[in-house]
Order: structure tokens, then C-alpha cells, then sequence
């Protein structure tokens, strides 16, 4: 039978099922899909690829899926280090935001992005930014996959002046949009302290109709939920709740501030949380108890947040910080393991996104979003288990091959559908006009 591409690999990972690793096994793709996940000998004698690929020292894996990030703010990578939040947010990037972005900010920032994610193993970003058109312009013109955030606020910025304009905008984006293949998009309202309720209820009425995801910033720190207590005696995660907004279509990013019972509560509703622990630790923001969260049956995801305040865009990275962290909090060194580490970063990000059956792992039937990772390197020796080295030990710049649909983005570490001398050269121009805020 003929087909596509056919990649010969040392190992497979594909998570689905759980705990599986296969070894010299080849993965067939047809028509950007994967069609069949097979010993490398029986794949030879049934199948005959337009292309074979042979990585006979690599680890396959599913796509890394960044479940939050604000892509354009790689250009403020830097800008503003070592401060808490609040202090970040208010003194040193918003009014940086005001006086420099644009259409041009974001197409630079967010092409920069998509350089690093894709050169880290990055296949699929959820997006929450300004200009969002923009965000998605590059995501189709470069060939990656990614969940655009239709955010909204209660205040004007460059992107729209009130809450009506917002959503407004929303529902005009998500309907240029809904035909990109590789295009997904969901309400992406800023924060509790940033939107008021009725233009939440107003964007639950939307998300409803259009079966639409919601991904916010909840729970993020310590000074957000007492100053809700304050104002009327709830949590944020109370009020969205009385509001509507959690559900099995809710992502909460961040979520460094709960109890056992918010916990348990958040559980029953079907919400998802998105973990960025190198950016909850850059800020000090807190800890997401993620082991006690799993073992509630949350659904956790990872992201990186943007660069500004992590200060990159590297998955492999915030899988090993995710499976450390969880043991240090919980005081138990079987607290998300490295099985459990890909997974987050992989396919639960997919079922936050409602793209589980799409991407997430490497299934029949899933779109080819792969990632070869070289395993060769001292660095990785000696292999006694793939996935070990992976998450404990492996780095992004082992990452040799990217696939996105079965189009390949990355080949032997250099970029197919973006230029590094070009985004160089761009990144410089920002640099200097930022130097001078």
C-alpha cells in the first residue's frame, strides 16, 4: 500500500495507551493523518512511503501542546524581571502594551514564537492576546496549529474601547475563522478582576451557541482572591460558578490559590485547569497543587504562559518543572510521574481544548502533529527508559523533526516554513524601540 511518509524510530511514545512504549516501531502517514502505528519489520513489508524518514536513535512523541501562552509578548521577553505580579502587570507591562502594540508587534512577536515553539516540539498554541486576527494569520501561514483566543476586557485598549466592541470583534473573528483547518478558537475573557458580569454573561450566551471553550485567568494569586472576598464575600472561582461559567468548556489558567475545598468543588464542575509553573515561580504567584487536583480527577494541562514572564516559550521544560514541583508541594515523590508529565503536555491539553480527537496522541485516525526528539546526545546516554530521559533529562535543542498534519515544519533542527535570519533581524528593530521605554 502507498502512502505518504512512513518514520522509522528507535521509540515510540504514543501516551494513548497510557504507560505504552514501543520500540523500533514505525509510525504511517497518509494524507496528514496518522493511519498506522506498527513494527518496523511487518511496516517494511506492508507499506511503501513516498518518503521514509529513519530516526534509529530518536523517541517519537505526540505534538507538545502550549495550553496558554500570549505568543507577541516574545518581544517583552526581559523587559520587566524579578517583580510580583501586580507590579509586573501594571507598572511595567500594560503601560509598555499601550504605547507599542499593534498589527506589526503581534505579527513580529507572534512569528518569533512559532519559531521557538516549533524548534522546542510545539505543535498546537492556545493563544490570549491582542489582535488576534493577526495571531492567526501567522499561526495558517506557517503551518502550526493553534487555539485563538477571542479575549475580552471591560477597558479600552488597542484592540477595541468597551466590552460589547470585544465581543463584537469575537464573533466576527470566530467566523472568518471556523474553515481553517488548523484553526480552533475560544472566548478568552482576561481575568475576574478585568471583566465584569454581565459582559461574562453576555459571552457565556455566545460560548453556548457556538459550542464555544472559555480560557481565563483564575485563581492566579493570593491579592486576586482576597480582594474578591473583600468586594462580596466570594472567591473569583464562586463567582464564575454563579455565573455559569464552569463547566466541562472551562479552562482556569494558573489556579496557584486553593483549598481542598475549592479543589473538590472545581472537580464536580468538569473545568479543566491550565499549569504554568515556570511562570507562577518567576512571579511568586504560588503553587497549583496539581497532584491533589489529579488525584481529584481534574483534568491539568500545561503552558508556559507568555515569554515575558517565564522568560521562554520551552514545553520540555515545563514538563520537568510540572512532575518536580508536584513532588516537592506534596511531600510524595510519586506525585506525577513521567508518564503523567507527558500526558499534560500532550493529551490533556487536547481534551481542555476539546481537540482530543484530534491531536494529543499518536493514534489511528489523529492528525499527524509528531516530534522526533534525538536521544543520542551524552547528554541522554545512557537510555535504560525513553520516557525517563525525556521528561528528566532531555532539552529542547534535541528536538531534530516536527510535523504538523503530517507537513513537516522542522527538518534535522532548521525550520521549513520561517526564516531565523529574518525573525533575527526583526527582533532587533523591537529591541531597539523598546530599549528606550
Amino acid at each position: 500500500m502507498q502512502v505518504d511518509l512512513l518514520i522509522q524510530a528507535r521509540w515510540i511514545i504514543p501516551v494513548e495507551p497510557a504507560g505504552v512504549i514501543h520500540e523500533n516501531y514505525s509510525l504511517v502517514v497518509d494524507d496528514g493523518k496518522i493511519i498506522d502505528v506498527l513494527d518496523t519489520a511487518a511496516a517494511a513489508q506492508k507499506y511503501q512511503p513516498r518518503a521514509l524518514e529513519i530516526l534509529d536513535q530518536h523517541v517519537l512523541i505526540p505534538g507538545l501542546i502550549n495550553c496558554h501562552t500570549h505568543a507577541a509578548m516574545s518581544l517583552l521577553s526581559g523587559i520587566a524581571d524579578d517583580l510580583p505580579l501586580m507590579d509586573w502587570l501594571q507598572n511595567h507591562i500594560w503601560p509598555a502594551e499601550q504605547k507599542w502594540v499593534s498589527e506589526s508587534f503581534v505579527r513580529d512577536g507572534t512569528d518569533l514564537a512559532i519559531a521557538e515553539m516549533l524548534r522546542g516540539g510545539t505543535t498546537c498554541f492556545n493563544d490570549m492576546y491582542f489582535f488576534p486576527d493577526i495571531a492567526a494569520q501567522q499561526a495558517v501561514e506557517h503551518g502550526i496549529r493553534a487555539n485563538i483566543g477571542l479575549i475580552v476586557f471591560d477597558f479600552p485598549t488597542v484592540w477595541a474601547e468597551n466590552a460589547d466592541a470585544y465581543l463584537s470583534k469575537a464573533l466576527d473573528l470566530h467566523e472568518r475563522l471556523r474553515h481553517e483547518r488548523l484553526i480552533s478558537t475560544s472566548f478568552a475573557p482576561h481575568a475576574p478582576y478585568t471583566v465584569s458580569d454581565e459582559p461574562l454573561r453576555k459571552m457565556l450566551t455566545f460560548a453556548d451557541e457556538l459550542d464555544s471553550t472559555i480560557h481565563m485567568h483564575v485563581h492566579e494569586t493570593r491579592h486576586e482572591v482576597e480582594e474578591q472576598r473583600q468586594k462580596n464575600g466570594q472567591t473569583p472561582l464562586q463567582r464564575l460558578h454563579e455565573l455559569g461559567l464552569l463547566t466541562p468548556s472551562f479552562m482556569a489558567v494558573h489556579m496557584t490559590q486553593l483549598s481542598p475545598e475549592d479543589i473538590r468543588f472545581y472537580a464536580e464542575t468538569g473545568g479543566h485547569i491550565v499549569h504554568c509553573p515556570e511562570s507562577n515561580l518567576k512571579l511568586a504567584s504560588g503553587f497549583c497543587p496539581v497532584a491533589a487536583c489529579m488525584e481529584a480527577g481534574i483534568n491539568v494541562a500545561l503552558g508556559t504562559d507568555g515569554a515575558a514572564s517565564n522568560n521562554d516559550q520551552d514545553m520540555l521544560a515545563e514538563m520537568r518543572v510540572a512532575a518536580l514541583l508536584a513532588k516537592g508541594v506534596s511531600g510524595n515523590a510519586s506525585a506525577v510521574s513521567a508518564m503523567q508529565a507527558l500526558q499534560m503536555a500532550t493529551l490533556n491539553g487536547a481534551k481542555a481544548l476539546g481537540l482530543d480527537d484530534k491531536i494529543g496522541s499518536l493514534a489511528v485516525g489523529k492528525a499527524a502533529d509528531v516530534v522526533a526528539i534525538d536521544l543520542s546526545d551524552v547528554e541522554t546516554q545512557p537510555v535504560f527508559n525513553p520516557l525517563a530521559q525525556l521528561v528528566y533529562a532531555a532539552s529542547r535543542h534535541q528536538v531534530s523533526d516536527v510535523w504538523v498534519a503530517g507537513k513537516r515544519l522542522l527538518n534535522k533542527r532548521q525550520l521549513t516554513t520561517l526564516d531565523l535570519h529574518d525573525l533575527r533581524r526583526r527582533a532587533a528593530v523591537w529591541q531597539q524601540r523598546l530599549a528606550g521605554f
